[in-house]
């Protein structure tokens, strides 16, 4: 039942959080905003509440496979070390326990998300006025009357678009966008940016299950085996904001390596990518979006959690 918990607590917490997602993601990968509320007005501005959503539909297809593995992955390894180390794996695991339950549940998710942190990353950073997509609709004018053409004398040439014309989106849609990386940039570039992914989501696992069930023993009341709502929602919000606190300056890393390949390429990998982006915009830049990411962190996985402990005692109550 971790599984199906684990899903339904994804959905939960996507749904909540994907606007502030969107925030973040152009902030760390774009240097003409100077912080929050400048990124909020530009994209209210130029692409109105829907700039906010683009991307959404992968996630929301995709998450609650990703949430449900990892839920589910980190349940299953606690319970295979207690019954190595204790011998049942029902006995009470060590902090130690946790944390490499939660460090293998973080390797484990990459795998699944980095095509869909591509899309994501390449859709939220692609940038489209509605006057834009207007002038695009209306830019052959009113129709008139065809004129007989002059036969040429040279070869055809091809058709030069109106001077002024802006570009039209990149990518028309997650799918599109996934075939689009598939077909020009291979396999690799479905999974640009894992490395970093690799180092943020492992470390940043192990501190969001560790510390959620630190937090769960110390607001426990007296007498009970389990926190009650209050409590859960208190180390669910605490457990996701230390997460990505941990987690931002890879994930500053990851989000320039995977909206890398958008026209001229920055950067060849990884460390690349470190020295670069720190000698040209200082250290700062590594913890970009850090306060969005602890802000939106908060809400979602108090949500998250909640939902997900919310079916798992159900469940128990239905099946005893």
């Amino acid at each position: 039942m971790d599984f199906v918990a684990g899903a339904i607590g994804g959905v939960c917490g996507v749904a909540v959080g994907y606007p502030l997602d969107t925030v973040k993601v152009r902030i760390q990968t774009e240097p003409k905003y100077t912080g929050i509320w400048d990124c909020v007005r530009d994209t209210y501005h130029r692409e109105r509440v829907r700039g906010f959503y683009r991307g959404l539909s992968l996630p929301v297809c995709t998450v609650s496979l990703v949430s449900s593995v990892s839920f589910g992955t980190y349940r299953h390894c606690l319970a295979h070390i207690c019954r190595v180390r204790y011998g049942s794996a029902e006995a009470k695991p060590a902090k130690t326990d946790v944390t490499l339950s939660g460090f293998a549940s973080g390797l484990v998710r990459v795998f699944l998300t980095s095509p869909t942190e591509v899309a994501k990353v390449r859709l939220q950073t692609q940038t489209q006025t509605p006057a834009q997509q207007r002038r695009r609709s209306s830019a052959s004018g009113p129709s008139v009357p065809a004129v007989p053409a002059v036969p040429a004398a040279g070869p055809p040439t091809c058709p030069v678009p109106p001077a002024g014309l802006p570009p039209g989106p990149r990518y028309r849609g997650p799918l599109h966008c996934l075939a689009t990386v598939a077909r020009e940039e291979g396999l690799r570039g479905l999974y640009k940016g894992s490395s970093a992914l690799l180092f943020r989501d492992g470390h940043s696992f192990a501190t969001y299950f560790l510390s959620y069930a630190i937090l769960c023993e110390r607001l426990t009341p007296a007498g009970q085996s389990q926190p009650d709502v209050s409590g859960v929602l208190v180390a669910g919000g605490c457990a996701g904001a230390l997460a990505w606190a941990v987690a931002t300056p890879m994930d500053v890393i990851k989000a320039r390596l995977q909206a890398d390949g958008q026209g001229r390429r920055r950067y060849r990998g990884l460390l690349h990518c470190v020295l670069t982006s720190v000698r040209e915009e200082g250290p700062r830049v590594l913890f970009k979006g850090l306060l969005l990411n602890c802000c939106r962190a908060f809400p979602v996985n108090m949500v998250v959690f909640v939902a997900y402990e919310a079916v798992l005692r159900l469940t128990r109550g239905l099946l005893t």
